[in-house]
């Protein structure tokens, strides 16, 4: 497309206030401006003024249809992702405003990618939606195989590339306001510690008991301090309370609302992370720190799968061998990790090359 400067519109879920979706428009500003510097970045988000503040870029508010559409027609690229936009299990009205966008893009003759997204779960009439309004995208790159797969089945004519999640490039360097606020919630640099991260799902339902028997196991087999972390507030928290309801010991729940530096001290504390959300596991595969991964979603099976990790996900009755396993093979599951998130980091950092050169076109 150009050798130049280009204008980029980004399409997420962005300015809600999850830990994730934040953490991958971080790591994608970050990665694009060492790529292509002179380039213009407008991200479609919740809460504009925020996001333009936080991430130095241009921001538009992703309801307010006269605006977007006004956004579209001045962008050069449109980049749907990263995260799991193309998924029916949230909503079907989630679905259709995501793909709605890529099918305005492309009415308007823009180029537009597919990037760093996991795809589905999809049900029959999702399916239909993503393969009527995404038939005309011009490159597609997801992160694992199963989202390869279903995507390629549905847009048989479109370019599908296997990459990995942006947030396998995150910089981790912690600092001492990091610190500070962790001292803050409680958290000293003594003991082990556990840290547990739930989101509400029906998952979440029935495997809550096995949860709250994992921390009280934690608390009085292996002496360490468990404490929960919110990703997304308040939706976390209550998910959280649901678990500490059932427990005979005393979890601390912390406040939440972390960056990402905060958040990457405290998972490095940690001796092991028990996660639902997909992006406490990245950070602990990055961070080497072991764990027991909750599969509410088939996108924590194919980070597992993706990483190499032996240990299987959580399921009820399993809780006191899945334990045992992380302290007796503590170090080997960590080895097992960090090779595994440096396998997925350059496949990140492949997916970030494959869209600059999607962005600058064919050579002359």
């Amino acid at each position: 497309m150009t050798s130049g400067s280009a204008r980029l519109l980004l399409s997420g879920y962005y300015g809600f206030d999850n830990f994730g979706d934040e953490a991958i428009l971080r790591v994608f500003v970050e990665q694009w401006r060492r790529r292509r510097p002179a380039d213009s970045i407008t991200v479609l988000s919740a809460t504009p003024a925020r996001t333009a503040a936080a991430y130095e870029v241009e921001s538009v508010p992703r309801m307010a249809h006269a605006l977007v559409a006004k956004a579209i027609a001045a962008s050069d690229v449109f980049v749907s992702g990263g995260g799991g936009l193309l998924q029916s299990s949230t909503s079907l009205r989630s679905l259709l405003y995501y793909t709605g966008l890529i099918h305005e893009a492309k009415s308007a003759g823009r180029r537009a990618a597919i990037f760093a997204q996991g795809i589905g779960p999809l049900g029959f009439t999702a399916k239909h939606v993503v393969r009527r309004a995404c038939a005309r995208v011009d490159l597609a790159i997801v992160r694992d195989a199963a989202s390869a797969s279903l995507l390629q089945e549905l847009l048989p004519r479109v370019e599908v590339r296997i990459g990995a999640d942006p947030v396998f490039l995150a910089d981790l360097e912690v600092g001492a306001p990091a610190e500070r606020t962790l001292a803050a919630e409680g958290i000293s640099g003594a003991g082990a510690l556990v840290a547990v991260v739930v989101r509400p799902s029906r998952t979440l339902e029935r495997i809550a008991s096995e949860i709250a028997r994992a921390v009280d196991l934690i608390a009085t087999k292996y002496g360490a301090q468990v404490v929960f972390v919110p990703f997304q507030r308040p939706d976390d928290v209550e998910a959280a309370v649901s678990i500490i309801r059932r427990c005979r010991t005393a979890p601390l729940l912390l406040g939440g609302g972390y960056d990402l530096a905060t958040m990457s001290a405290l998972l490095a504390r940690c001796t092991a992370i028990i996660g639902m959300r997909l992006h406490s596991l990245i950070l602990a595969a990055k961070l080497a720190v072991p764990f027991i991964a909750v599969a509410y979603d088939p996108k924590i099976t194919a980070l597992c799968e993706n990483l190499g990790y032996p240990l299987a996900p959580l399921s009820p009755g399993t809780s006191q061998e899945a334990l045992a396993q992380v302290w007796s093979t503590h170090d080997a599951l960590a080895a097992r990790l960090s090779e595994g998130a440096a396998r997925q980091a350059a496949l990140a950092a492949q997916s970030f090359d494959w869209l600059a050169g999607f962005v600058e076109g064919p050579k002359s």
